[in-house]
């Protein structure tokens, strides 16, 4: 992977920051734009690991700040605008980089922000879920799937196996209503956060490794058409 570059992207009359870690000097080739989780930022541990994760399974990574962490601000900004922000980086990242294809995900909130544009139609080659926020912490009766159904491009969903946000048998219940552009992997021991207990005998570097060959996977065969 290449050094880290910064960018300033503009946002109506806002702007944030943006890392963009390419696969190599040039342009093209498959790019993942990622959004960040409510309570973090693109800089956050988390991120880090994850950019790193995807970039070994073959993508050019880039990813922001939503507005309210670029301003440090609490608590995170509605639907509309969270969207409005990752649309204008896509939008920057097909001009700087011109992807041959051009993913769109991130974890937990991010991620759900990319399913909701993709649901609206807006052009993307797949989705790439990492710890789907499926329902609040604590309350499993209030879904956030209303919407999976209308998402037209395949999509790769991770959570982990003890994701508090993400009760197995609530999702395997909802992913039964989706058609077959879903895949669905459970990482084993894993949380919200893609933490381990030890006495699970996994490590989170193991985690980390699943997801980089299972995102791999997909990502190749989406490539190969």
């Amino acid at each position: 992977m290449e050094p880290e570059e910064r960018w300033t992207v503009n946002v109506g009359e806002r702007t944030t920051s943006a890392l963009v870690t390419r696969r190599d000097a040039s342009a093209g080739g498959p790019v993942i734009v990622l959004g960040h989780g409510a309570s973090t930022n693109m800089e956050h541990r988390t991120m880090q690991n994850l950019a790193g994760a995807l970039g070994k399974a073959g993508l050019s990574v880039v990813r922001f700040n939503f507005l309210y962490s670029e301003q440090k601000r609490n608590p995170p900004d509605r639907m509309p605008r969270l969207t409005e922000c990752f649309q204008a980086v896509v939008e920057r990242t097909r001009s700087e980089l011109n992807p041959s294809h051009l993913f769109i995900g991130g974890h937990s909130m991010g991620g759900r922000a990319a399913s909701h544009l993709a649901s609206e139609g807006f052009p993307c080659d797949g989705l790439l879920l990492l710890a789907y926020p499926l329902h609040p912490a604590g309350q499993p009766e209030k879904l956030r799937n209303a919407h999976l159904g209308s998402i037209p491009v395949p999509a790769l969903c991770l959570n982990g196996a003890r994701d508090e946000l993400c009760l197995r048998e609530k999702m395997e219940s909802a992913l039964a209503e989706l058609s077959s552009l879903w895949t669905m992997h459970w990482l084993d021991a894993a949380d919200h956060g893609y933490h381990v207990q030890k006495r699970s005998g996994r490590t989170e570097e193991e985690v980390l490794e699943e997801i980089s060959q299972v995102s791999g996977r997909w990502v190749s065969e989406l490539l190969a058409g």
